[in-house]
């Protein structure tokens, strides 16, 4: 059965997010939006508390911030042990709140400070989360300590990922890896990228693979860093892979290729990270909102039309915010979620930038100044409706589950 109460040992995730959020990333997010593609030195120290805490999986920074201990009357997963107080009904089955809920939480509260900067502290990128989901013993071992980018967008394949033209060919005991990879965020800053690559062009889907490349392998380069809208404290690269060798080991997952599984075990990563793109729109429209309701009560603006604009928005995100919780809990309890992950990322990122706009809006010229960061908000929100999958490709992933349709009979 499913709880979306947020258990009482997340209560401190959530708190030591906010804390940060307030503290840390909004007090240097206007100096990092202008200094674009300098690296935030104050994210060192957090990125060194993180690391001192032990969340027994990795990839995700906001629920690192908690230590995931139960707490009386927490429910969990079958055969845990129980604390006093803790009951179950007869015939309830015990549910888990796990790490996929833990990051979406603290997500939210520090995407409310800046989502640029946190998606760029050090050793939690989209990388990162590949590792943790599809990666081995062995590799987690290796790379666990890596701040690891996500390389999966090229110059003629973006939101359809059979395009993919970067190859990967088998020499030896050493994978050789050729093509151009755009839009890598941290892609300058991470000290490893996870490429995807095809073993045979002529195979779609099926022959693409995921590749560990550490910085520094002869044969990558990267060549650019973009200038962007918004998130302008995370670095965006574009990267060329030119004969570039990695040891036969730093595949992730299986080399061998499935025509019927297609790419499964590559896209399994985007049904625990799309919850959290979701997160940081959901965290940036609760920041704008906030800052709107405060700024009109300030200016005495109480209009009735106002107050029922602000509810209709506060609505919006509530069933933005509860279709988050969803997906990551259905990804804690085992369940398959990537119908709701893309519902969640979807429905999210549309009202994030619907909300922001809107805010920016209702509060007028005030908002366009550079003391106010709701312009910056607005501009930030954009990107989270088009990263990971844009939202046509997410209604898209939706309409094929629920009319039981493949990809090739619904484009």
């Amino acid at each position: 059965m499913i709880d979306l109460e947020i258990p009482r040992r997340l209560h401190a995730l959530r708190e030591q997010a906010r804390l940060v959020a307030d503290n840390v990333l909004r007090p240097i997010s206007r100096k990092y939006d202008t200094l674009e593609h300098t690296y935030p030195k104050e994210l060192d120290f957090l990125a060194a508390l993180l690391d001192g805490i032990d969340d027994g999986g990795g990839g995700a920074s906001a629920k690192k911030l908690s230590r995931d201990k139960d707490q009386p009357g927490d429910k969990d997963e079958p055969g845990d042990k129980d604390e006093p107080g803790d009951k179950d009904e007869p015939g309830e089955k015990r549910t888990r709140n796990g790490a996929n809920l833990a990051a979406v939480l603290g997500m939210i509260e520090l995407a409310r400070g800046d989502v640029g900067l946190a998606l760029t502290i050090p050793r939690q990128g989209l990388g990162n989360a590949a590792l943790a989901a599809v990666g081995t013993a062995e590799q987690k071992a290796a790379f666990g300590d890596h701040w690891i980018a996500m390389a999966i967008t090229e110059p003629g394949a973006g939101s359809d990922s059979a395009a993919i033209r970067a190859t990967a060919r088998l020499e030896g005991d050493e994978w050789v890896l050729g093509g151009e990879k755009i839009f890598v965020t941290c892609g300058e800053r991470a000290s490893a990228v996870v490429v995807w690559a095809s073993l045979d062009l002529s195979l779609g889907r099926a022959a693409i693979k995921a590749f560990l490349v550490p910085k520094g392998t002869p044969g990558m380069t990267v060549v650019r860093l973009d200038h962007k809208l918004g998130i302008r404290a995370s670095d965006t690269a574009t990267i060329v892979l030119d004969g570039c060798r990695i040891p036969k080991a730093n595949i992730l997952g299986s080399a061998d290729i499935d025509t019927k599984k297609a790419f499964a075990g590559v896209m399994k990563t985007f049904d625990n990270t799309r919850p959290v793109v979701a997160a940081m729109a959901l965290g940036v429209a609760s920041a704008a909102l906030e800052r709107t309701r405060a700024i009109l009560r300030e200016s005495g603006v109480t209009s009735e039309a106002t107050s029922a604009e602000l509810e209709r928005l506060e609505a919006e995100l509530e069933a933005a915010r509860l279709l988050t919780l969803k997906a990551a809990w259905m990804a804690d309890n085992g369940i398959p979620n990537s119908t709701e992950a893309s519902m969640a990322k979807a429905k999210a990122a549309r009202v994030g930038n619907e909300l922001t706009l809107r805010c920016v809006e209702l509060v007028g010229p005030r908002a366009y100044d550079e003391g106010e960061l709701l312009e910056k908000w607005a501009r930030d929100s954009k990107i989270l409706d088009l990263f990971e999958g844009t939202q046509q490709i997410q209604m898209l992933v939706v309409a094929r589950s629920l009319l039981g349709k493949t990809s090739a009979e619904l484009r």
